[in-house]
């Protein structure tokens, strides 16, 4: 009977313990929610609070609705922006008045505002479309969708000043150009989609759905068109946060994904089906808005770089490169990858894209050179020889496999598909890479360019000639057909009879693929493993371009090879009388608008910051810029201050301290500080980049930040 009795007040306040606990957690977190508020608040109310340290207060969160408005314009860049109205005369007299008139009372109707601030808000919305395409020589059109890029902003309550130059920055940073059927955009989704779903982008193509049948709106009001108010506003808390205009794409993906399963089990017809493709963004709740972006990240993840780069144009106000951006993405057989991209992936430790490159060019030609990390697979088979080539495809696959699994350098689960660059011979490479996009294999890519972009690349960064570091990368497979089959038979495990060195991991498949045996597969397998044997540098004869050394902007990952040791001193005193013809290309950083302004005092404070050098910038014409050089324990930052913004500064350049090679300064001018960035081993020195500083007691910082390289060096080799 007692025993009956004391087991309800067990369960009763084990209960209660838990509801407790839960309670405690709901609290310690609603507790935490209003610290991170006040915290903003307290940032915001200072003044001079920057992107940066938005991103860690709000760490993800949703913005609080009270400082919204104040973020947003930080995150645009209109923080202190004129009004650009002021010498504008207010005349609304484009012959679409009409329209706009129209759109803007519909958008007005649609809005919870007291009756009697109607008129003025109508007011501000029209003038701020009027001007905006006077101003940009731009005819309206209601199908362009900037009421509901407007409708967010209109919602913050913005003065008109403000309003237009959201609206602007919006259009300018994160609105990609040709936003409109059958515009490149889309194209260039596309290829996004079938990069990570082929299953999903054949079954649309086969349909003739197009992106821009469904998505047009997505893109063109970032998702404003569909979604709710609340939906919308959280969803550019985070996009404006990103400060990348590319993320879009990802979002859009994820929404596509979401609804995979869905859209290939529909029957009905073609336009039931974009229907729910276009109006599927109206199906997304806040709950739902993180898990969005975590997807959208990892997805993001799993993307070449050369997605944003090879497109950077899309964005921004800058036409520069425009015109010789005549790719037509419509016309592609799937997303391009750069040669520089494949070097460096391969070379980075721990996640990232890394590329197992598949050389589809002749065996003659492949035998001739190629890259040292390449898997050979004959196109010409796929006609010639089916039977062959299915069971180099299986062989391929195969290897593939056990090169992730060994954790070898010429692994990757990114197929990339290099031709020889020349139209006419990459036919039969068409035919292969359409084979695999059949079969759904997911990430497919084709080297830019192909072999013959990959010798010029090669040709660019090898500043000191041919002869220091170009057989680090190129192989070939020239010789006796009894030397080579030696080595692949393991008479040689060491190396060659003359001393050389084993032949390449790649030539070793090559050889392993041409034999009739029916080991093909385990050999190849077997060769994969061993991924530490040197390559033979074989010397491979193509014509050498005529350039000097190489004139790009790189940032701290885009380097090959390890850092410098048993090399040259990296600190050198010369009285060097000329510049190097070695320039940061800033072309991609030319519009300021572009870049990120941060506080300078903010950046400075910041506990990992080591040194802080005034200085100007100097670049290759004599220009002089009031900068300050920061130094931790990884990086150097330039930030370039903004002369009619006292205090706020661009994050100008921002370079590995272990990309150092070589720093200098001139005996007639002490001062003047040349840092040279790249890699650098016993083959030479590959410059990538170089800055100037003129910088008061450049000894001192010379010398400190020398230690800090050192130090970085020795943390590297432990």
């Amino acid at each position: 009977m007692l025993h009956n009795i004391e087991i309800p007040e067990i369960v009763r306040c084990d209960s209660l313990l838990v509801d407790g606990m839960e309670l405690l957690k709901q609290s310690a977190e609603v507790i935490r929610e209003i610290v991170k508020e006040k915290e903003l608040a307290d940032a915001l109310e200072e003044g001079g609070c920057d992107l940066e340290t938005v991103r860690n207060i709000i760490q993800g969160r949703q913005l609080p609705a009270d400082l919204r408005a104040k973020v947003w314009k930080i995150a645009l860049n209109v923080v202190g922006k004129g009004d650009s109205l002021a010498s504008w005369d207010g005349s609304l007299d484009l012959p679409e008045q009409s329209i706009i008139h129209k759109d803007c009372q519909e958008l007005i109707d649609q809005l919870s505002v007291p009756e009697e601030e109607k008129p003025v808000l109508l007011l501000d919305i029209e003038s701020v479309i009027t001007f905006y395409c006077k101003s940009r020589n731009v005819k309206y059109s209601s199908c362009l969708g900037w009421i509901h890029l407007l409708k967010p902003l209109v919602h913050l309550r913005l003065p008109r000043s403000d309003l237009y130059n959201c609206f602007y920055a919006i259009m300018n940073k994160f609105i990609p150009r040709d936003c409109f059927m059958k515009g490149r955009p889309f194209h260039l989704f596309r290829l996004l989609l079938q990069y990570h779903e082929p299953e999903l982008c054949s079954f649309l193509d086969t349909k003739k759905m197009t992106p821009d049948s469904y998505a047009l709106n997505w893109l063109g009001s970032l998702f404003s068109y569909y979604c709710s108010a609340e939906v919308t506003q959280a969803i550019w808390d985070g996009y404006l946060q990103q400060a990348d205009p590319f993320f879009i794409y990802f979002l859009m993906l994820i929404i596509l994904v979401n609804a995979k399963d869905v859209i290939l089990a529909q029957e009905s017809d073609k336009e039931e089906i974009i229907k729910f493709l276009e109006t599927s963004p109206a199906n997304l709740d806040l709950e739902d808005i993180e898990d969005l972006f975590s997807l959208a990240q990892y997805y993001c993840s799993k993307t070449p770089a050369s997605f944003r780069k090879d497109n950077h144009s899309l964005f921004g106000s800058s036409l520069l490169g425009l015109k010789d951006d005549d790719t037509d993405l419509s016309q592609a057989l799937c997303l391009a990858v750069s040669v520089s991209e494949i070097l460096q992936a391969n070379q980075q430790q721990g996640e990232g894209v890394r590329f197992f490159v598949v050389d589809c060019r002749p065996a003659e030609q492949y035998n001739a050179g190629h890259l040292s990390t390449a898997f050979h697979l004959d196109s010409d088979l796929m006609l010639q020889n089916p039977s062959e080539f299915a069971q180099s495809v299986k062989s391929l696959l195969e290897a593939q496999k056990q090169s992730i699994e060994s954790g070898s350098i010429a692994g990757g689960e990114h197929l990339c598909f290099m031709g020889s660059g020349r139209e006419e011979e990459d036919m039969y490479m068409n035919m292969v890479l359409a084979h695999f996009l059949q079969k759904n294999k997911e990430y497919v890519s084709i080297a830019k360019g192909g072999f013959m972009a990959l010798q010029q690349h090669l040709a660019d960064i090898n500043v000191e000639g041919p002869e220091n570091g170009y057989g680090h990368w190129i192989a070939s497979t020239s010789g006796s057909r009894s030397s080579i089959n030696s080595s692949v038979d393991g008479d040689s495990p060491n190396g060659s009879s003359d001393g050389k060195g084993v032949k390449s991991l790649v030539n070793k498949m090559t050889v392993a693929l041409k034999t009739k045996s029916v080991n093909v597969k385990e050999k190849v397998i077997s060769f994969i493993e061993n991924t530490s044997t040197p390559v033979d540098r074989i010397p491979f004869n193509i014509p050498w371009p005529d350039r000097a050394s190489l004139e790009r902007h790189v940032s701290s990952s885009d380097r090959v090879g390890k850092p410098y040791r048993g090399v040259k001193p990296v600190f050198s005193i010369g009285d060097e009388e000329e510049y190097d013809t070695d320039e940061i290309d800033s072309s991609s950083m030319s519009d300021d608008d572009r870049k990120e302004v941060v506080n300078i005092q903010t950046w400075i404070n910041k506990p990992d910051v080591k040194y802080n050098f005034p200085c100007n910038e100097v670049k290759e014409n004599g220009h002089m810029f009031p900068s300050h050089l920061l130094v931790t324990a990884t990086h150097m930052y330039c930030l370039r201050e903004i002369p009619s913004r006292k205090g706020l500064a661009y994050i100008q350049s921002r370079q590995a301290l272990n990309s150092v090679v070589k720093i200098t300064s001139k005996k007639k001018h002490p001062e003047l500080i040349t840092f040279k960035y790249g890699n650098s081993n016993t083959s030479g020195i590959e410059i990538l980049a170089v800055e100037r500083y003129l910088i008061p007691n450049a000894g001192d910082a010379t010398k400190a930040i020398k230690q800090q390289i050192m130090k970085v060096l020795d943390a590297l080799e432990s």
